[in-house]
């Protein structure tokens, strides 16, 4: 925080990522008012299997990949979508990725457990058999 960052460090280094992928696609833009895309991978990212185009609504944070509703941070195709219109991509990262928000889940305290040498162990009522039924068969012939 004194750092001025406002998300997660994993959070912060895939949206970098996401970021330098989102150069190199192509986006159409559907409907500015609905906020709706079509992006195109223009580098297949393993050799051999073709492009893709996903379908991005921002309105209803959803993409075609799937990460985006998943994982509740931008993809890489919400990225250049967002690039493509000047919106910031920041809106789109759930609070739940905020530092204020881990860090208040840590501040709660908890309590110290008493030396384990003056815990009372109950102590055992019954004994466990092996039901002999379940053992496998041995080998040869019956």
């Amino acid at each position: 925080m004194e750092a001025r960052h406002v998300f997660v460090e994993h959070v912060r280094d895939v949206m970098v990522a996401n970021r330098r992928m989102a150069r190199s696609m192509n986006v159409e833009i559907y409907s500015r008012r609905l906020k709706t895309f079509r992006v195109t991978e223009t580098i297949s990212r393993r050799p051999g299997i073709p492009t893709r185009s996903y379908g991005v609504d921002l309105r209803n944070r959803r993409c075609g990949c799937r990460r985006f509703e998943t994982l509740h941070y931008p993809c890489a195709h919400v990225m250049a979508a967002c690039a493509k219109v000047n919106l910031d991509v920041e809106q789109y990262v759930d609070d739940v990725y905020t530092l204020e928000n881990t860090l208040r889940v840590w501040e709660n305290e908890f309590p110290v457990l008493p030396n384990l040498s003056t815990w009372e162990v109950p102590p055992t009522t019954f004994e466990l058999l092996p039901d002999r039924r379940l053992r496998r068969n041995p080998r040869g012939r019956p």
